[in-house]
């Protein structure tokens, strides 16, 4: 049974539809994020969830309890803003005890449950610091140590690490994960940073216009994307459009290449083929999907390079490949390569999504 559970969620502004029947299930003690560009409907999710927003068709049942209705107080979760939202005139510790406070809580013991948060959050000791003098990331430890101070039931992270610099941003989302899984509270985590979300994520929900576009592991969302928009959102990807002839091959730069799935001859299809799974081949090498391509550029990226190629009578492929795949290998522009897709890495994606 879901421990979060949101059915036929509709939400509009105006004209704008921001959740369009949206339906989704979050296990207990799962970590899921809500991925997808700007405008998605992500956020309007996590606050209608939060009741931050109200919704305009559809429940939430949280807990066994559907709580659609209630207000914000009344429903039990913890929140982190991407904006920290740490009051400037209140210390650490009284910020981290707001939430505390309206419970009564006795002076001892809410000085104790700070102490803890902070030390949980590797804080110790910064009670009496102020929030202008800590940086971006401690000031986010410090606001996900308020949200997790009254042990709420669910934690809603609203791009918390947008705001940091590339080199915290990695150090902190690898803190929540760990510090996630230690507690193992249920947590619904907002962002549109790829890479962020598959390294965190137990599943991943891809979102456009309002509607989920896929939910998986991140393995699952990176390997079978469902649909043309999930493939191109999440890393890069090549699209290969191509019809299956009598063999059930494809034909594609001149040669018929083999599929990892079963075609159907005639059958016009989409394939999503990662960069780093075009392989490149000797120059004498006929192995299977083999076929020759043109390098139209090379971008040296440190330890990988992204190589654009030029099959014949076919649209440009981005091929990735490492620094140690190549051996010191020099990939001239204008230079003729022997490359080839693996059946394994040319598998069509669903119809109909």
């Amino acid at each position: 049974m879901a421990h979060l559970e949101v059915s036929g969620l509709g939400k509009r502004f105006g004209r704008f539809v921001a959740l369009d029947g949206v339906d989704l299930a979050v296990g207990r003690g799962e970590f899921v994020v809500l991925l997808g560009p700007s405008g998605c409907g992500k956020t309007t999710l996590l606050r209608t969830i939060a009741g931050l927003e109200r919704q305009d068709a559809g429940r939430i049942v949280h807990a066994g309890q559907d709580i659609s209705a209630l207000p914000p107080a009344r429903r039990d979760y913890g929140i982190v803003f991407q904006s920290y939202a740490l009051f400037p005139n209140l210390d650490v510790g009284r910020n981290v005890a707001y939430g505390l406070d309206g419970r009564r809580a006795a002076r001892g013991a809410l000085r104790t449950r700070v102490a803890e948060m902070l030390q949980l959050v590797g804080l110790p000791g910064i009670e009496h610091k102020y929030p202008a003098q800590l940086s971006g990331g401690q000031q986010q430890r410090v606001a996900l140590a308020r949200a997790l101070a009254t042990k709420p039931d669910l934690l809603l992270l609203d791009e918390p690490l947008s705001a940091l610099d590339a080199i915290e941003r990695v150090r902190l989302r690898g803190e929540i994960r760990a510090l996630q899984q230690r507690l193992g509270v249920t947590t619904l985590m907002v962002t549109h940073d790829q890479e962020e979300a598959l390294a965190m994520a137990d599943r991943v929900v891809v979102m456009r216009a309002g509607r989920l576009q896929q939910v998986g592991t991140p393995e699952e969302i990176y390997r079978q994307p469902r649909n043309a928009f999930v493939a191109e959102f999440i890393g890069r990807s090549n699209l290969v459009e191509a019809a299956a002839d009598e063999s059930g091959r494809v034909a594609f730069a001149g040669a018929a290449l083999k599929s990892g799935a079963a075609l159907q001859p005639g059958r016009r299809y989409r394939f999503s083929v990662r960069p780093e799974d075009v392989r490149l081949l000797d120059t004498l090498d006929g192995g299977e999907n083999a076929f020759w391509a043109r390098v139209r550029r090379c971008e040296f990226l440190g330890p990988v390079s992204l190589v654009t190629l030029e099959p014949p009578g076919a649209a440009p492929l981005v091929a990735q490949f490492s620094a140690n795949y190549l051996g010191g290998r020099a990939l001239a522009e204008g230079a003729t390569l022997r490359v080839a897709i693996p059946p394994e890495h040319l598998l069509p994606m669903p119809e109909g999504v």
